[in-house]
């Protein structure tokens, strides 16, 4: 089933079921907001699989006209938001860009940050920066939603807690980056809210392009309607989803309603190398800082500049029909005067 987060005038929306192919929406009475569902899931997610058939049959009177610009993010805020960085090439990349190295243990120690959760952008909402002097940029990523997960969970007990996923734009503000990493205690200024797909889908909504725990479909991403990347989401994807929420409850528990992200999706060219841009035939890039550092790469100096104001970001995903899983993140960049 395809969930939805209707504004609503309240902080948390309005829970409705949304179509398959996404242009018809029913709000869900077994529970008013997604968080709800969340709590309770084992009790109304059957409900609200009824309701998604039935809506698929065409069933149901008085359904809404779906339209994402009505989105909030499917959680518009959340208990928890931890973003992994699973592709290690694009950590490689990155931290090349900066001069740093990457240690070995990366390739067998995942990565996490903990992500504000307190406020998410709407999926078809501004991305509001101070400065384009801050190297404003997109990263595109999946991410899972979680249903409650012990401390000390295993990867293969972490699959069961799976409940939905959606896409992700974590802005990255990559000039206030290094500096705020040399004080050794992680990002804050430099990773401001994120945004999310439209919809959340079941697991089983992506059929067998859902292997348990990757998506093997190519995650698309345009600035300003020109293609940045299409890397299967599948490929390179050194840690999947169970070993990222495993890794993320070695401490603690997390509740139902954790976010956990992939990181960036990238994917390595034919040779081992970095890949190619998309206008050279290659997958491309998730985020103009890996385009910047190819270009660095191969021709001594980055060109393609950071987003700026006024430049639109678009970020979807196809199944094998061509059919639009979650619907599309489409934001334009906004200066935000205080």
């Amino acid at each position: 089933m395809k969930l939805a987060t209707l504004r609503d005038g309240t902080r948390d929306g309005r829970l409705v079921v949304v179509s398959r192919d996404l242009t018809r929406a029913s709000p869900a009475p077994a529970a008013r907001t997604l968080q709800a569902a969340l709590d309770d899931w084992e009790a109304l997610a059957p409900e609200l699989e009824q309701l998604s058939e039935e809506l698929n049959a065409g069933r149901i009177a008085g359904t809404l006209a779906f339209d994402a610009r009505d989105c909030h993010a499917p959680l518009p805020r959340a208990y928890q938001w931890a973003d992994g960085s699973a592709y290690v090439n694009h950590v490689a990349l990155v931290r090349k860009a900066r001069g740093a190295e990457l240690p070995e243990s990366f390739w067998t120690d995942p990565l996490i940050y903990q992500g504000g959760s307190d406020g998410f952008l709407d999926p078809c909402g501004a991305i509001r920066v101070a400065s384009e002097d801050w190297g404003i940029d997109l990263e595109a990523e999946l991410a899972v939603i979680t249903g409650d997960v012990a401390m000390g969970t295993t990867p293969a007990q972490a699959r069961s807690a799976i409940r939905l996923l959606m896409l992700v734009n974590d802005v990255s503000l990559r000039n206030l980056i290094p500096a705020e990493l040399a004080k050794g205690f992680g990002f804050f200024q430099s990773k401001p809210a994120s945004a999310f797909s439209p919809v959340a889908v079941t697991p089983d909504e992506l059929g067998a392009d859902w292997d348990g725990g990757r998506v093997h479909l190519p995650l698309l991403s345009y600035v300003n309607g020109q293609p940045l990347g299409c890397p299967d989401a599948g490929m390179d994807m050194t840690f999947d989803f169970p070993t990222l929420i495993a890794h993320a409850a070695k401490t603690r528990t997390l509740c139902a309603g954790s976010i956990v992200g992939s990181g960036t999706v990238s994917n390595r060219g034919a040779d081992g190398g970095p890949g190619r841009p998309v206008r050279d035939g290659g997958a491309g890039y998730s985020c103009i800082a890996e385009l910047r550092m190819v270009e660095t790469l191969c021709n001594g100096g980055p060109k393609t500049p950071f987003l700026r104001f006024g430049d639109r970001v678009r970020i979807e995903m196809h199944d094998a029909l061509g059919r639009s899983v979650f619907g599309a993140i489409e934001q334009v960049v906004e200066a935000c005067r205080p």
